[in-house]
């Protein structure tokens, strides 16, 4: 049994689409999930649907319309009779999508965020399961929200393993080709529920625990691991091989390869995870398993743009001690604060944070309540692990260092 995981990239258009068919011919697709993500940039033109249902209802039609015209001429390329069935399949999606927000009565934006962001999934899978079966590879489309089952923590719910393991065990198929969405799921009311952004590679990984999958491979636009991304760093290297605990290191940082979630599951029942690139699927790629730490040994560069540095310090010069702490760290969970990096002296305490939720400007009136405030906007925070001097003074060349924290194996460096 083995999981196939598609993101976005791959599938942004009908050449991606015709990609993952031969990738399936190619590697096999017997006892195989294909677990998809919305294609390209969908989830984010979701995003803008969603931003104008709440705060500009005159652009929300045109906003969803952007959504379907982009997936209808990917449908036009793939499909040459117009009345093919998966026509109407997507149309039903959408009318769904329209009637969502023509009877919602709720105002919380998390909960309207995970009944409507998932459409870009439901619709991927189903464009692709369709054309699947029209060329010949046989195969089921599921509901992947029958099977994960969650809390209601909306836009970041936590996984009921003891139902999800009951339905997956109960109600799937090895046998067959399934395709399945990634970063959904459903709560005890069957209402949509999301594993956060990046999710589809935790989906991945929550199916291949409950199946004892033998592999997961994650599909990708680029040939496997790399120490640092292209985008933002020049001479990028493949890293062959990475263990668990390395890669959940890297992930925990910030790596944007592999969800921070997706390596826990996987690693308890020691079933490898492949990335490799569906542009040369018989490419060794980066195998995450049981081993060597890192190879080769590289220093491995991370990157975090648009982060908030927050540092504080007492009004009356006292100590920030256990009791100020623990006020703190309480204040960044009521405000849902994601903390990448805390450092503190004796009467200071600086926080990098990541402000998901948009929950900013709360926060720091509250803060302001007890402690002397210096907010920083819009900084990067750097990780290097497996640092060496070199490494680090590239780094801080033309920036100024707002913070530096130094551990034995890595460096983290936050810049304006």
């Amino acid at each position: 049994m083995r999981v196939y995981k598609f993101g976005g990239a791959s599938v942004k258009d009908a050449d991606g689409v015709k990609n993952l068919a031969s990738v399936l011919k190619e590697t096999g697709y017997e006892n195989t999930l294909v677990v998809v993500s919305a294609m390209g940039k969908t989830t984010n033109a979701m995003e803008v649907v969603i931003k104008n249902y709440f705060e500009n209802k005159g652009e929300l039609q045109s906003s969803i319309h952007d959504v379907i015209k982009y997936h209808n001429e990917i449908l036009l390329d793939l499909f040459d009779n117009e009345r093919h069935q998966v026509f109407t399949a997507v149309k039903a999606l959408f009318d769904e999508l329209n009637l969502f927000f023509k009877s919602n009565k709720s105002p919380d934006y998390n909960y309207v965020y995970d009944q409507t962001i998932g459409f870009g999934e439901l619709i991927s899978t189903t464009i692709i399961s369709h054309y699947l079966n029209e060329i010949g590879i046989k195969n089921t489309w599921l509901d992947v929200r029958e099977y994960i089952k969650t809390d209601n923590y909306y836009r970041r719910a936590n996984v009921n393993w003891d139902e999800t393991q009951e339905y997956i065990s109960s109600k799937f198929n090895k046998s067959v080709l399934n395709i399945t969405q990634g970063f959904l799921g459903s709560d005890s009311n069957n209402f949509t529920t999301t594993l956060g952004r990046e999710g589809s590679d935790y989906t991945a990984a929550i199916f291949a625990y409950c199946l004892n999958a033998n592999s997961v491979t994650i599909w990708k636009d680029v040939p496997g691991v790399l120490n640092a991304d292209p985008r933002y760093f020049e001479n990028a290297q493949l890293l062959n091989q990475i263990s668990y605990r390395e890669a959940i290191e890297l992930a925990f940082y910030g790596a944007s390869v592999i969800h921070p979630k997706t390596l826990q599951p996987l690693q308890q029942k020691e079933i490898p995870l492949y990335v490799k690139s569906f542009l040369n699927p018989r490419a060794e790629g980066t195998c995450v398993s049981k081993g060597k730490a890192i190879e080769p040994e590289v220093p491995c560069f991370i990157v975090k743009k648009n982060q908030i540095l927050i540092s504080l310090s007492s009004l009356d010069f006292s100590y920030i001690v256990e009791e100020n702490i623990s006020e703190i760290f309480s204040l960044l969970h009521l405000y849902k604060m994601k903390v990448d990096v805390i450092q503190n002296s004796a009467i200071s305490f600086s926080v990098c944070i990541d402000n998901i939720y948009n929950n900013r400007d709360k926060l720091l009136q509250h803060l302001k309540a007890k402690f002397n405030v210096t907010c920083y906007d819009n900084v990067s925070l750097y990780t290097i692990r497996h640092y060496n001097e070199e490494a680090i003074n590239g780094l801080e060349k033309d920036k100024t260092v707002l913070l530096k924290q130094l551990t034995r194996e890595t460096v983290q460096i936050v810049t304006k």
